[in-house]
């Protein structure tokens, strides 16, 4: 039979959120945690922690910065996205310092035992885990050269986790065209993650491979998954915690390269952009890959 739906997103019930940042300080060391967790005690990791309901993403990061580390901070931008489907979505942030005091032993809690500015290779630290690295390279890459802009959550209510997709199609023209729906006023398609529980810990990507497969042709394949920005509002519509995920992908030409590939049904049409200085950014975000990586 069909599983029951899981019903609005709700933190600590059918969702969990989690948040990580890298700080730098101007010696360019980064900021490590020691961390107080039994299973993990001693070991060095980056601030991070689930979000708390009634707590906006943004806030929820400077809390654990402050808890772990003592230090206040503001967000530049989102690094990556990463994701296990709805139950578990880590949000990672590239922040500076703004105030507070560093932690030492002597103020070690349940939190963290301790923060420091680490300048050395923190592989040659005991680590929580190793999956902090990539995110690290990927903070000091942003900072020598940003790949794309300062992306950061905005605050607006969804009660469910969704993807709202931008799905580009350009030639070797320079010609392109956006896939609209057409139900009503046209729009950019939106599908829903996590509404089964046999859906609750897939990828994001799979909703979104099934909305093409219905729509576009198999092949070619689209490209990867990039993040143009999200919106969430804590405790919106019924006290969800949804999340909507602004996605951009592309269609690489086909056998015929120079128009898109037809759609299968009548309810999504391609639009060609006109107007040169929308169709400018969006084929720059393409062209350069300027998306928070997924």
């Amino acid at each position: 039979g069909v599983p029951p739906a899981t019903g609005p997103i709700r933190l600590g019930r059918n969702a969990c959120y989690v948040v990580l940042a890298v700080l730098f300080n101007e010696e360019e060391a980064v900021l490590l945690v020691q961390e107080a967790k039994p299973e993990c005690h001693g070991r060095w990791y980056l601030p991070a922690g689930r979000m708390e309901p009634g707590e906006s993403i943004v806030a929820a990061m400077q809390r654990e910065v402050k808890e772990e580390s003592g230090l206040e901070c503001e967000p530049l931008t989102m690094l990556a996205l990463e994701e296990r489907g709805p139950g578990w979505i880590r949000f990672a942030f590239l922040a500076r310092p703004t105030g507070g005091t560093l932690k030492t032993l002597k103020e070690a809690d349940a939190e963290s035992l301790q923060a420091v500015w680490w300048a050395g290779d923190p592989s040659a630290l005991p680590l929580r885990a190793p999956d902090i690295l990539p995110l690290l390279d990927l903070a000091a890459r942003y900072r020598r050269s940003p790949p794309h802009p300062p992306t950061l959550p905005q605050e607006l209510p969804c009660a469910l986790l969704c993807l709202r997709l931008m799905v580009a199609f350009t030639n070797e023209a320079g010609d392109l065209w956006v896939l609209l729906g057409t139900a009503g006023t046209p729009h950019l398609p939106v599908v829903a993650c996590g509404m089964s529980l046999a859906e609750f810990h897939r990828g994001l990507r799979l909703p979104v491979l099934q909305l093409l497969r219905d729509c576009l042709p198999p092949d070619p394949r689209p490209g990867p998954l990039g993040l143009l920005g999200l919106q969430h509002r804590a405790e919106g519509p019924g006290g969800a915690d949804g999340i909507c995920f602004n996605m951009l992908l592309s269609i690489p030409p086909g056998s015929s390269g120079a128009a898109p590939p037809e759609p299968r049904t009548p309810t999504f049409c391609w639009w060609r952009v006109e107007e040169e200085g929308l169709r400018g950014r969006i084929l720059q975000r393409l062209g350069a890959a300027a998306t928070v990586p997924v």
